[in-house]
């Protein structure tokens, strides 16, 4: 049996929990394959709005199993906090929810030292979440990390100290003014540790290919963005996994030729958080407007996020590399009473006009060329059916698909998981 894919094709916040609560009820397990607590996956139904960081967004249909795999690293206090705000919403997740073994921990220190690393550079900083997700897993690929199966082993705190007291030795050496009290810290961490263990842990990989041999259906959900991707997005701003959907085979133990449906999620514009090139950024009122109607503020972080047009040469990149087969477009709703829409076509890359993702973005070396589309003053947000959508939308969208040559099945119109049309 195949398993589907997942994943945001932009610099991540695509919406891409919404899909995954929507999708959920055509499989038996949701799999995360990559990142960490610095996700949001935002959920809204019932009049209710949900924001999960590291559970799955399957976790409140009864029956569905919810798989956080190998690729993931976990904060046991954010984890528990998650928890228990399942636990104030009547979710029975003592059963469905499988944490992998060879998941990675985040520690006290791993948080730290993010914090002193990001201090240390000064205008230069990256964006960090400051989640202690680059230093889990530059852990895991030092050969240094703690996963969950260590929690089992007698020894495990013998190697935490170990780990922890490097940590502390690292930090000195960033010479940054960084105040904390790790014993305060430890103390919940070990006290959310037990928590953890209170779960099933599971050899993922085995679970997952004995899952395809019975026949089970199974979505491998992503987060971030593949322009957050380690190797193909637009480094160094970017995250420390790999987003694309190359992650989803390392990160859950999937054999390339299993993955059937690859799902691209992306904005009917395009949105960044934190620091790094975004060609198509707007700083004028139309920007400000994107920002304003979308509610574009980071679930997770907080953080205004930075909006501007769709960017089409960024978007086909993303299609590209994961070999993206069905295309769901987010927020089109968010772009009602604009009188004209702009999409980026092509670069103008140091005098030469182009329509590849280079491989640097920076402003001083291109500038976006944009094709104008008539826009449309229509509410979308009531709307459940292909037939009423606006003829211009119906155009941006064929226009799309023509230049993209992948069907667009799925159009947002809002949070709610009611608002979703069909195609």
């Amino acid at each position: 049996m195949a398993v589907d894919l997942l994943l945001g094709l932009q610099w991540g916040d695509e919406g891409k929990g919404k899909i995954v609560d929507v999708l959920t009820s055509n499989y038996n397990i949701i799999a995360r394959f990559q990142g960490g607590p610095n996700a949001g996956h935002t959920l809204v139904f019932n009049g209710k709005k949900h924001v999960l960081h590291t559970i799955p967004s399957g976790i409140f249909h009864e029956g569905t199993f919810n798989l956080v795999g190998n690729g993931v690293v976990i904060d046991p206090v954010i984890f528990n906090k998650e928890l228990d705000k399942l636990e104030e919403q009547g979710v029975d997740f003592r059963k469905s929810l499988l944490i992998s073994r060879k998941a990675h921990i985040i520690l006290p220190t791993h948080r730290l030292l993010d914090a002193a690393s990001e201090a240390s550079k000064g205008k230069a900083k990256i964006g960090s979440t400051l989640k202690g997700i680059g230093p889990t897993y530059m852990d895991k690929t030092g050969r240094n990390g703690i996963r969950v199966g260590d929690v089992e082993m007698a020894d495990w705190k013998d190697k935490y100290r170990a780990l922890a007291d490097k940590h502390e030795a690292m930090i000195a050496f960033y010479n940054v003014d960084l105040q904390y009290d790790l014993q305060e810290l430890e103390t919940e961490f070990f006290k959310s540790v037990e928590v953890l263990k209170s779960l099933i842990f599971i050899d993922s990989e085995e679970y997952l290919h004995q899952a395809q041999k019975e026949g089970k259906t199974i979505l491998a959900e992503g987060a971030q963005g593949s322009l957050l991707d380690i190797d193909f997005g637009t480094y160094p701003f970017v995250t420390s996994s790999n987003t694309t959907a190359a992650g989803a085979c390392t990160g859950l133990g999937i054999a390339p030729n299993k993955i059937g449906e690859v799902y691209g999620i992306f904005k009917a514009y395009t949105t960044r958080v934190g620091s790094g090139p975004f060609p198509t950024e707007l700083f004028d009122e139309v920007g400000e407007t994107m920002g304003r109607v979308g509610n574009e503020f980071g679930a997770t972080t907080g953080r205004s996020r930075r909006c501007g047009w769709l960017d089409l040469v960024a978007l086909r990149y993303a299609c590209q590399v994961n070999g993206v087969t069905k295309l769901i477009m987010m927020k089109g709703d968010v772009l009602s009473g604009f009188k004209t829409l702009k999409v980026c076509t092509s670069y103008n890359y140091k005098g030469e006009e182009i329509q590849h993702f280079p491989y640097n973005v920076e402003p001083e070396n291109l500038t976006p060329i944009y094709t104008d589309f008539k826009g449309w003053n229509e509410d979308l947000t009531g709307m459940t059916d292909a037939a009423d959508m606006p003829q211009a939308l119906v155009e941006y969208i064929e226009f799309l698909e023509k230049e993209l040559e992948i069907p667009i099945t799925i159009v947002s119109v809002g949070p709610d998981r009611k608002q979703t049309i069909i195609r």
